[in-house]
């Protein structure tokens, strides 16, 4: 058995392992690896990988992992397992706070959209979903209300931090940046956004089924 798979956890026992943190995780951030699928990287709490499997690298929710510059203190890190050889180009018109993007190549992009290639190895949208569902369950049970403030992807913060896209730091992060909405036949949306909005609505599913 892999290495992965015996890391591989529940909605039941990490429902347990939020309650045990709360109090001590104040946010949450939202990555991806950059690598492939099926390849778990262990500076995450947790990783989904490109089938929806969840995998459990600590044994404590509040654990500290190097994930996020300067960050990493009271913080949990999510990752999907995915990216290889994507890159992204902000816009011509040197807006990298931009809401638009198109996928790189599309001949209709206009000066104001950012390009995103996500590689051979894209998020999928049974990830996404799987992420957006980590957030529900993780803020329902450490209380932490679904928001920008407590729950950001890594380009969010890259940004905020002055390492996010445009910024010429060689160690840019856009992870997330933007993310394909299958309710609108994979049209690019601002990846934070979208889990949040997805978040929210799981985390009423769990409200009413209890």
């Amino acid at each position: 058995m892999s290495e992965a798979k015996q890391n591989v956890i529940e909605e039941k026992a990490l429902k347990a392992m939020a309650r045990a943190a709360r109090g001590k995780v104040q946010r949450i951030f939202l990555h991806w690896s950059g690598g492939h699928y099926g390849q778990n990287c262990d500076e995450y709490h947790l990783c989904v990988d490109c089938d929806g499997q969840v995998y459990a690298n600590c044994q404590r929710l509040n654990e500290r992992k190097a994930h996020t510059w300067l960050r990493n203190s009271g913080s949990l890190a999510i990752s999907l397992l995915c990216g290889y050889g994507g890159n992204c180009w902000v816009p011509d018109d040197g807006n990298v706070r931009t809401l638009r993007a198109v996928y790189a190549g599309d001949c209709n992009a206009g000066s104001g959209d950012a390009l995103i290639k996500f590689g051979p190895e894209p998020p999928t949208v049974i990830q996404i979903e799987v992420m957006a569902r980590l957030v529900a369950v993780l803020c329902t049970e450490l209380e932490l209300v679904i928001d920008k403030d407590n729950v950001q992807t890594h380009c969010e913060i890259a940004f905020k931090d002055h390492y996010g896209p445009g910024s010429g730091d060689p160690y840019t992060k856009w992870d997330l940046w933007f993310l394909p909405d299958a309710a609108q036949q994979g049209k690019l949306i601002p990846g934070g956004a979208l889990l949040r909005g997805k978040a929210l609505f799981y985390q009423q599913e769990l409200r009413e089924a209890a």
